[in-house]
């Protein structure tokens, strides 16, 4: 117990650490963060909760649980950049302790898995990094993880109604956080109980009638919102939200189109660093599906994982909520070894790679000024990888003498090389994703009542928040309906994207920002128009 409540401590230590830096160092990212801020700032706007809207238009892609919990938290605090950001934060936060309670389920006689699953959980690279990041698949692993606690809570203390409620719940927010996808999370472990439960004397009948109902809940919890939804937004987003999205994603896909090994493929990524740690792999070796907890560990990941292979839309977050699953069979693995020897062995080359990695970044702006890689490199401070050094010498000067030792020195290792690396980017090129200079432009233009529009195909919202903006931005996606546009608001401004290389637009744009790997500017209506030569530099 003692061990349990330090591991709690240390959570919340690391997982502040890691939202107040990450709060501090970069900007809302595009063009997904700026996206969701701005649909939610609409909604405020609009003072409409029904129906999301982006630039001017309804927005069908996403169900509108985040930007309800947005607008909450500028209820409670403001409107303000920073309160929205701690949205998924939050619900990590409640993830962490929630594999820990499922890990108590599925070994109950094994207590050190409990305290090790949140820690291994927050170490991997790939949670820490969408544990800041506002999207709504940690809200989605939150709730997939609330019904696979639900469900495992039914068949420990028998199928009570307060469970089947909890599991509708988390179907239900979960299909407000980001669609039926919930069910793909839940259905195929609750559909395999008769295999990983494995008794002869459980209520199988009450148990498929109480999923079913549980579904049914979650749909209504969902339907309250789709309905009036559907209503106030017509016909065409009536389709897109009960149709579209899903077999969008399932059939053909909108974009991400990617092969079926793509995730096979990337699946190493997510397991760092703890898949280079070699104690986990000898405990790995030890593992059965003769255990119960494996068993239901394999029943919850493996149809997962083999649909959305199967499904032609990926992208690596989507595989955010497997993640948990993942965490507790390597703390399970790790429970497997019990020699302190391995413990202290593995825990100094462990912690000789972050102090590598630290020296790495440490020279990396005097061997860019000797090789010229690339120049921003320059321009990371020394101080990220020297503060990864002594933390790592720190930590390794403090023996680990157990797994609960080495995982947690582990944990904190890998949280401040995240740190570090994230602190070095976003010093050298924090400019280009930040929006808030281009938007504050936009803005100043717009309060003069000067017309705005956007060339380009499509236009993502990244400066409506930003700007704090009141008015809908004109996308225009062809060079001649750009110049009937120009000629109708002649003290209008352009919204144009180029390169470095683009001599004429960077001579001629008044106001330039860099932005990501290109730069935006400003053109005059007056300007493009009194320069014929600027249509060969707009089109594409």
């Amino acid at each position: 117990m003692h061990q349990l409540r330090s591991a709690s401590l240390w959570i919340f230590l690391l997982w502040g650490v890691l939202t107040t830096v990450s709060l501090t160092i970069r900007p809302l990212f595009p063009v997904d963060e700026t996206r969701y801020a701005a649909v939610a700032w609409e909604m405020w706007l609009r003072n409409d909760f029904l129906v999301p809207y982006l630039n001017g238009e309804i927005y069908s892609h996403k169900p509108p649980l985040l930007f309800w919990l947005m607008q909450l938290s500028w209820w409670l605090t403001g409107v303000n950049n920073w309160s929205l950001r701690l949205i998924s934060p939050l619900f990590s936060l409640a993830t962490l302790f929630l594999s820990g309670a499922v890990a108590g389920i599925l070994w109950p006689e094994r207590k050190r898995v409990e305290t090790l699953t949140p820690l291994i959980l927050l170490g991997l690279f790939f949670w820490a990094i969408y544990s800041t990041l506002t999207m709504f698949d940690m809200m989605l692993a939150f709730f997939a993880l609330l019904g696979i606690y639900s469900l495992l809570k039914l068949v420990d203390l028998g199928l009570s109604l307060k469970y089947w409620a909890l599991l509708g719940i988390a179907i239900g927010g979960g299909v407000l956080s980001k669609g039926p996808v919930i069910l793909l999370h839940i259905l195929p472990v609750a559909l395999l109980a008769p295999w990983w439960l494995k008794t002869a004397y459980f209520r199988w009948k009450h148990w498929y009638f109480g999923l079913i109902a549980a579904i049914l809940a979650g749909a209504v919890i969902a339907l309250c919102w789709a309905i009036p939804a559907g209503i106030a937004g017509g016909e065409t987003y009536r389709k897109a939200i009960f149709l579209g999205q899903t077999s969008g994603r399932l059939v053909e896909s909108f974009a991400h189109q990617l092969p079926w090994w793509w995730y096979l493929e990337i699946l190493p990524l997510l397991l760092l660093p703890w898949l280079l740690w070699k104690p986990l792999w000898a405990g790995l070796r030890k593992l059965t599906y003769q255990d119960s907890g494996i068993r239901f560990c394999l029943a919850w990941a493996i149809p997962v994982f083999i649909a959305f292979s199967l499904i032609s839309g990926k992208r690596i977050h989507y595989l955010l909520p497997l993640v948990p699953v993942m965490a507790l069979i390597l703390a399970r693995a790790v429970d497997e070894i019990t020699e302190s020897e391995r413990w202290e062995r593995a825990h100094s080359v462990a912690m000789a790679v972050f102090g590598l990695l630290g020296a790495v970044l440490m020279l990396l702006p005097r061997l860019n000024d000797a090789y010229h890689w690339r120049a921003e490199l320059s321009l990371i401070s020394p101080v990220w990888g020297s503060l990864l050094v002594m933390s790592a010498v720190i930590l390794g000067i403090t023996k680990a003498k157990s797994a609960q030792d080495s995982v947690l020195y582990i944990c904190i290792a890998s949280v401040i090389a995240l740190i570090t690396v994230c602190g070095g980017f976003f010093e050298a090129k924090s400019d280009r994703y930040d929006t808030r200079p281009a938007a504050q432009a936009i803005a100043a233009l717009m309060a003069e009542n000067r017309d705005i529009a956007f060339y380009g195909n499509k236009y993502h919202g990244q400066y409506h928040f930003a700007g704090r903006l009141k008015q809908a931005i004109t996308v225009v996606a062809y060079i001649d309906d750009l110049y009937d546009w120009a000629k109708q608001h002649q003290s209008g401004y352009i919204i144009v994207t180029y390169k470095d290389s683009e001599a004429l637009l960077l001579s001629l744009v008044s106001r330039h920002y860099p932005f990501r790997s290109q730069n935006v500017g400003l053109l005059s209506c007056r300007v493009l128009l009194a320069n014929p030569e600027l249509r060969a530099a707009l089109t594409p």
